[in-house]
């Protein structure tokens, strides 16, 4: 609930900066991405001094700094199998059941990653009207807020990996048809990459606070940024790997995986810098 004396920023029913005025003076500023990733708000006292973030309490950033290695190695190593496996399919060095399986080991990974994602966007520190200080309640291993727009875009995030998983499971089925084939692995990995690219939208909605922008100096600009561009490869790819019937089954087999190679790539990199975004 905003109070009369806040400025709301967002888009559509998303809240995801607020700026206020304290009772001590000066003016604060709440966003949604800070408060979740680092625990900290930003205060800026009266006769312009610099802003100085305004942090939870230290059992809150151990959690934070714990949930956030904990993803962004999950999806380094995730990224890095799927390159792995892109890889080696491009090759040809191994057969299909071999590559199902480094591929079903990185889609582990990244179903980690984006359920502890999940887990800091529920964990994450509130803002308390009353002290204009950050504070977090019990641990929860689940919660229901889609009007949270963090809780939303991670949410869409592990129900996207979770749809990744039923497509690399089928993957080790063997003497598909093209129908068969498209229905059991192609359409869960289209499905999969539409979820990526709501849940990258999402964030850059909030990074942004609703309007296009681009800050080269925000570190959580380009976590969101690199991600979102390796979405948009898995889509590609995904788009590529549409089975027709046929000897040259595949649309275009050197597409696919050089989507999939490059995309894997761009979220192991997202994984590397997600490290650094902790309090």
């Amino acid at each position: 609930m905003v109070r009369p004396d806040e400025r709301a920023e967002g888009a559509g029913p998303f809240t995801t900066r607020l700026t206020w005025r304290p009772a001590e003076g000066g003016s604060a500023v709440w966003e949604s991405r800070l408060a979740r990733k680092r625990g900290a708000l930003r205060v800026r006292p009266e006769g312009g001094a610099p802003a100085a973030p305004r942090r939870a309490d230290e059992a809150t950033l151990h959690r934070l700094r714990t949930l956030n290695t904990l993803a962004a190695v999950a999806f380094t190593i995730g990224g890095a199998l799927f390159a792995l496996g892109a890889g080696i399919a491009q090759a040809g060095a191994a057969g299909p059941a071999a590559i199902a399986s480094v591929y079903f080991v990185g889609g582990l990974f990244f179903n980690t990653g984006g359920y502890t994602s999940l887990l800091q966007a529920i964990n994450a520190p509130r803002r308390s009207g009353a002290t204009d200080s950050l504070v977090a309640g019990g641990w929860r291993w689940w919660s229901y807020e889609p009007a949270r727009i963090d809780w939303l875009s991670t949410f869409v995030l592990f129900a996207g990996t979770l749809v990744f998983g039923v497509n690399l499971l089928d993957s080790f089925l063997q003497g598909l048809s093209a129908q068969q084939a498209n229905r059991l692995i192609w359409a869960p990995d289209l499905v999969g990459c539409v979820l990526f690219l709501v849940s990258g939208h999402l964030a850059l909605v909030e990074v942004c606070h609703g309007r296009p922008c681009r800050r080269s100096r925000s570190l959580g600009w380009w976590i969101v940024a690199v991600n979102q561009f390796g979405s948009g490869l898995f889509l590609v790819s995904a788009l590529a790997a549409f089975t027709r019937p046929g000897p040259d089954s595949l649309v275009s087999v050197g597409i696919a995986n050089w989507g999939t190679l490059v995309g894997a790539l761009c979220f192991s990199a997202g994984g590397v810098l997600q490290y650094f975004e902790r309090p």
